[in-house]
């Protein structure tokens, strides 16, 4: 017994201080491999050309994963990123031009294809050739690449062209069937929102308003098919009417110019001298900085970044619900904009489909108190709706692209009656109170007409109260705002028609607006600054967060948007958020 025990000892410490080895091992490979991501100095050749890969997911900006995430394979594509290297390589003189490969799988939405239009066009002026290759495309992806010099397809590719569709999905009858009955107040009528779980349909508000969205979206459509591949509006009817194409077909119609493989493209455009292609990935450029390349400048703008859904406090990736929103960083990040001497301007870049009205307040809030100080320039991207247009409309000018997903100034408040829900499960409840309205938001009855009545009036009142201060910093009466409330969604070149926003343009534009407003010289290139700023080696080896952020971000993926948009009205009261409408 004696020996064995020593033996079960000895094993103990020897598995003990093997782990701990392990385990030191381990730190110090991660810190060498984040050491190296960190500190690892791209050498671009001369006639290089930069490479772009639409495909997966995009966001706006760089979840809370950071650098963990990134080596996790967990950070998806961002606009930024693309964006910001369009724009060192319309200047670089090693990049020779750039190959944007496009997919129909592409996560980039109406407003970040715009953008990346508008880089491709830039890049293009400043005398450098942008070629499109895809495999697989479909409308949505062919409008960026419709904005390049020459696009290029195999013959295998798959290729759809159709029509536009608003397809709306309602839970009522799920919800009935479960015995939740949703108490829900709308304001008002075109708060489509609400309808997923009030309705089987769409009202005839709804349909209306997509009506407009739909027309919009057909008419800039036309315009770009137009101008950019000299095809009529009936040549784009008739290629929908046709849908889905060979690479031959698409050829013979125009929206092809040549049938090539890649390993053919690569032949194309390399150097005779080369073996191989030289070409630059996303990742690489991306450590090249902006001033290496002569965009640096004196005056220094701040681009203060606020995407997802808002609630919390905190800006972080929900395993259900994805890139949220926290009002307290947020908050944070503009006023160390606002405190910094050396910032001229802000540019407050909103993707957002609103959220808790709570939290859109407090920060609107300090997008007024900032651009009190000094010129605040919202820039919206592919949606600044509801509580999204909520933390915008302070700023000193708004800025969106055509087709982002604007107003929706609205509210939706409530509660759910799971009472049925309960019985079929075999749950009851009591209940003791001390007090009138004790039971208001319990979710075991429906609203009392008292409780209603009272409810409903202080959704009014704090629905007005917005209203009536949008109208202020819009410089319009109320009933000017109302007209264009209720829920309303317009899209940017709408809400510039209607005054809900100043100019049209993505981030580009925001950024020549800020110089303008500071009294920058227009031809003066000016040192950008993003909030919230990338973690470095040290806060990644020393705090869990990042890593905790990388896993829950790949839980996300699995999950993705359908739940997530159930999960949005289920979680509570008082949100307000755009409509969930698929624009197909």
């Amino acid at each position: 017994m004696r020996y064995r025990a020593q033996s079960s000892s000895r094993g103990f410490w020897g598995a003990f201080f093997g782990t701990l080895v392990a385990l030191v091992v381990f730190i110090f490979v991660l810190g060498g491999l984040l050491y190296w991501k960190a500190n690892e100095q791209p050498g671009i050749d001369d006639h290089s050309y930069l490479l772009v890969d639409l495909y997966g997911p995009m966001l706006e900006y760089p979840p809370a994963g950071g650098l963990m995430a990134e080596l996790t394979g967990g950070e998806p594509e961002t606009l930024h990123r693309v964006l910001s290297n369009l724009e060192k390589a319309a200047v670089d003189d090693r990049i020779e031009g750039v190959i944007l490969k496009v997919s129909s799988s592409s996560g980039m939405g109406g407003g970040m294809a715009w953008e990346i239009r508008g880089a491709v066009h830039r890049v293009r002026d400043a005398g450098k050739k942008v070629y499109a290759f895809s495999d697989s495309f479909d409308r949505s992806s062919y409008l960026v690449m419709a904005a390049c010099d020459s696009i290029f397809a195999p013959p295998s590719a798959n290729i759809t062209i159709v029509g536009y569709a608003a397809v709306s999905q309602h839970l009522r009858g799920a919800l009935d069937k479960l015995g939740i009955k949703p108490n829900l107040h709308k304001i008002k009528d075109y708060k489509s929102a609400a309808e997923m779980v009030l309705r089987k349909d769409m009202s005839p508000e709804a349909r209306e308003m997509y009506e407009w969205l739909l027309d919009e979206a057909w008419d800039l459509t036309m315009e770009a098919m137009e101008k950019e591949r000299g095809l009529t509006e009936d040549d784009v009817v008739a290629l929908m009417q046709h849908a889905a194409f060979t690479g031959e077909e698409a050829k013979e119609a125009g929206l092809l110019d040549e049938l090539l493989y890649w390993d053919q493209l690569e032949a194309r455009l390399r150097r005779e001298k080369d073996d191989e292609l030289r070409t630059v990935s996303q990742c690489r450029y991306a450590d090249v900085e902006r001033a290496e390349v002569g965009l640096k400048g004196k005056k220094t703008v701040a681009v203060v970044h606020a995407q997802g859904m808002i609630g919390g406090r905190a800006t972080r990736v929900d395993p259900l619900l994805g890139v949220m929103m926290g009002h307290e960083s947020v908050i944070e990040d503009l006023r160390r904009a606002r405190e910094d001497e050396d910032v001229a301007a802000v540019v407050f870049r909103v993707d957002s489909g609103g959220g808790e009205g709570l939290a859109s307040d407090l920060i609107s809030r300090e997008v007024g108190i900032t651009a009190a100080e000094k010129p605040v320039v919202v820039s919206m991207v592919d949606v600044a709706a509801s509580g999204g247009y909520y933390i915008a409309y302070q700023a000193t000018k708004m800025v969106a692209n055509p087709v982002t997903m604007t107003g929706s100034i609205g509210s939706i408040s409530g509660k759910f009656n799971s009472a049925g829900f309960w019985s079929k499960l075999g749950i009851t409840h009591d209940h003791v109170e001390r007090g009138p309205m004790a039971l208001l938001w319990w979710s075991g009855r429906d609203f009392t007409n008292e409780e209603r009545t009272r409810f409903e009036q202080n959704h009014w009142d704090g629905f007005n109260d917005w209203l009536e201060d949008v109208a202020e910093h819009r410089g319009m009466t109320f009933e000017e705002a109302e007209a264009l409330a209720h829920g309303r969604v317009w899209s940017g070149r709408q809400a510039k028609a209607n005054g809900l926003i100043d100019d049209l343009g993505g981030l580009h534009r925001a950024v020549e607006l800020a110089k303008e407003l500071a009294e920058i010289p227009a031809g003066e290139t000016v040192k950008l600054v993003h909030y919230p700023e990338p973690q470095g080696l040290v806060d990644v080896l020393l705090g869990g967060g990042d890593v905790t952020a990388a896993v829950r971000y790949a839980v996300y993926h699995t999950v993705r948007t359908e739940l997530a948009e159930t999960w949005r009205l289920l979680a509570g009261a008082r949100l307000e958020w755009t409509e969930p409408v698929d624009l197909r």
